[in-house]
């Protein structure tokens, strides 16, 4: 798919969309569109992507950092803002037809991903400093519904791209190191 100067690719992931964004370039540097409701808007779009966005985060991480892979009841557009990533994207929702797949992608400015409610978001930063978005189409709370996964499970198959610690909190948090670890799912 194609609207307006943006490139919105399928993944494995059923739902899961990877954006490459408008960018314009000058001798000052450059502007890139984060958001254009227009493309939101698309028929193409609108009956798959939820919004508007209800809480936008950002992370700052350290070259080698993992956070997630969590899969809260929310619909999430992320990007990078500085820095790059590799994105981690776990299907956890038992009745959608791509359920336990993985898709990675890398994270760069001008490519967002559209995370629907459910499927399980994680990056780890690859650059001295990552500063990662979240757009969130509904507010966080403490115990919201959601799951999480260890990162680092096996069967993942994630070849993360720089070396983990998992005794280094700086890497990976006690909260990821301790979620549950996916195992390959059932047929």
């Amino acid at each position: 798919m194609h609207f307006d100067d943006v490139a919105v690719e399928t993944t494995a992931i059923d739902g899961l969309l990877v954006f490459r964004l408008k960018q314009v370039e000058d001798p000052r540097g450059t502007v890139r569109e984060f958001f254009r409701a227009s493309v939101w808007e698309h028929e193409e779009l609108a009956s798959r992507v939820a919004g508007p966005w209800a809480q936008i985060n950002i992370t700052e991480s350290r070259r080698g950092a993992i956070r997630g892979l969590h899969g809260e009841a929310m619909n999430k557009l992320v990007g990078i803002v500085s820095g790059e990533a590799l994105g981690a994207y776990l299907d956890a929702r038992e009745d959608s037809p791509t359920y336990g797949a993985v898709h990675t992608v890398a994270l760069t400015k001008g490519t967002q991903v559209f995370v629907p409610s459910g499927v399980c978001n994680g990056f780890q930063s690859v650059s001295d400093e990552t500063q990662y978005l979240y757009c969130f189409d509904t507010e966080w709370r403490p115990g919201m519904p959601g799951i999480a996964y260890n990162p680092l499970s096996p069967a993942l198959g994630i070849e993360w791209p720089v070396p983990v610690d998992v005794d280094d909190p700086a890497q990976l948090s006690v909260k990821d190191r301790s979620a549950t670890v996916w195992t390959v799912p059932k047929a």
